[in-house]
């Protein structure tokens, strides 16, 4: 059964740091590229960031760029978001995703995996 699960969210203050884990199970993420979701209470999901199967490209969404870094490690099957400086606004259900294709994207219908969400709350 192919599974991704998110950890690594939790409660934190503004100007914090947290870093969310992408773990896959049932198959190897080494022909995914892999995207980072985020879905705010009565909004829309949104793309925040997404690397390419082989690591040598990344995407951000611009509200998150220079404070967020997406990394990926094939040998342990996990792909990683590292949020610094956390603001309130992005307090947010957390999911990663994977499509298999090489290149990166932030349109969330061509993912064809998801994992159930990792809880985030950005908050004094």
């Amino acid at each position: 059964q192919l599974q991704l699960v998110e950890s690594g969210g939790g409660l934190v203050q503004p100007g914090g740091s947290l870093r969310l884990s992408c773990a896959a199970s049932g198959f190897t993420l080494d022909y995914y590229a892999i995207g980072w979701f985020r879905q705010a209470p009565g909004k829309e999901r949104e793309g925040v960031s997404c690397i390419s199967s082989g690591g040598g490209s990344t995407n951000y969404a611009d509200s998150v760029k220079g404070r967020f870094t997406i990394s990926r490690d094939n040998a342990k099957n996990t792909v990683y978001l590292q949020m610094n400086s956390l603001k309130p606004e992005d307090t947010a259900v957390y999911y990663c995703a994977a499509h298999p294709g090489y290149y990166t994207t932030l349109e969330a219908w061509e993912y064809d995996y998801w994992g159930q969400g990792t809880q985030v709350t950005v908050s004094s």
